[in-house]
């Protein structure tokens, strides 16, 4: 595993894809990260797009793949994950393996412990389940 100081810079990971129904523009996406690495203190690396299609993450997995020589991943979101459980499981490996560090801009989160993981997938089934879940009747409709 390289030394921390091999590692340069924080990669952002944008889409052109609306996820769960919101689309942000580019443009504000790299703002967003650009100024949270700037918050960190971070170099910004430029951001790789996702390919538009529906649940595409080829471009992701290759940042993945970049991880030794990286301080970490920018998300704009933690929604853009995968939305299977197995393709996160897959990521969250190369995550422990290389000593990675994924932040999320929107929801600033952090990611590099097993704990850390837990909390997201913990996130990830609390948001699939609550579509699901009866509405609540208000006494005033």
């Amino acid at each position: 595993m390289p030394e921390a100081a091999d590692r340069h810079g924080l990669r952002g990971y944008i889409g052109s894809r609306p996820y769960y129904g919101l689309r942000t523009p580019q443009h504000i996406q790299n703002l967003v990260i650009r100024n949270f690495c700037a918050k960190q203190g971070k170099t910004f690396l430029l951001s790789a797009t996702e390919y538009a299609m529906n649940n595409c993450y080829m471009v992701l997995e290759r940042i993945f793949d970049e991880l030794p020589v990286l301080e970490g991943i920018v998300l704009y979101s933690l929604f853009m994950l995968p939305t299977e459980r197995n393709r996160r499981a897959k990521l969250w490996g190369k995550l422990c393996m290389h000593g990675g560090v994924l932040y999320t801009a929107v929801e600033d989160y952090t990611v590099k412990t097993e704990d850390d993981i837990r909390r997201i997938e913990t996130i990830w089934r609390l948001h699939e389940t609550i579509p699901h879940c009866p509405k609540a009747v208000s006494r005033y409709e």
